[in-house]
């Protein structure tokens, strides 16, 4: 497992960019995660030790940390009306058109413990993509997409290209082909926020971690 990078840390915040295979939190959790990490080297009493917002343990990326209860608020609120860009990337299978969106509830599946889906009793839920790159491998064809959702609902990106019928690749859960990854291919890779302390907007990126970028070699670009 990779270890964790901090990007970004100053006296109120800290942007980390967390290794796929690690859980956000402690809570039912019997692995290492973000929280613990986060415990034996900026402790800070905080609920969650100042976690913001959570990534699935199989995807990797930008993850928001607040130092002070009053960042925590701040972050939080900007998260609820929706001010904060979250983008990532992921390879879905079959062809993406070069945009699109979806706005559909999620909810825990009515049929298989532990997973959720497209359904009208769940929680409002948004996301929109662009098509980065179309991709080939034996035969078949994937998207390479970007990804930006405006809701924070669980398991969202993977659940709505589900059905949207272009499973993420790696993604087991929701019917994704595996071809030797071992989680899905979805990493949290773009967020621009305004600084709680100083009202600035701030910007940070991250470049895919190397397990993916080495997947990606298996792949040819497709001819136009």
């Amino acid at each position: 497992m990779e270890k964790i990078e901090i990007i970004f840390e100053d006296d109120w915040l800290l942007v980390l960019n967390k290794p796929a295979g690690m859980t956000t939190t402690s809570e039912n959790s019997r692995v290492r995660s973000v929280e613990d990490w986060l415990f034996e080297n900026r402790k800070n009493g905080l609920k969650r030790n100042g976690i913001v917002h959570r990534l699935d343990k199989g995807t990797s990326g930008i993850l928001l940390v607040a130092k002070t209860e009053e960042v925590m608020r701040g972050l939080l609120d900007q998260i609820k009306k929706r001010e904060v860009v979250k983008e990532y990337l992921a390879l879905a299978q079959g062809e993406c058109p070069f945009e699109g969106e979806i706005c559909m509830p999620i909810g825990r599946s009515k049929y298989f413990f532990g997973k959720y889906a497209v359904n009208e009793e769940g929680k409002e839920a948004k996301s929109k993509f662009w098509l980065e790159k179309r991709l080939t491998k034996e035969g078949k064809s994937y998207s390479l997409i970007r990804v930006r959702i405006y809701t924070g609902r669980t398991h969202q990106i993977r659940v709505h290209m589900r059905y949207l019928g272009w499973p993420l690749v790696g993604d087991r859960t929701y019917g994704g082909e595996v071809l030797g990854l071992d989680r899905p291919f979805l990493h949290a890779s773009r967020v621009v926020f305004s600084h709680p302390a100083n009202g600035g907007r701030m910007e940070f990126k991250t470049e895919l971690s190397d397990d993916l970028l080495i997947f990606l070699e298996l792949f040819d670009e497709a001819k136009r």
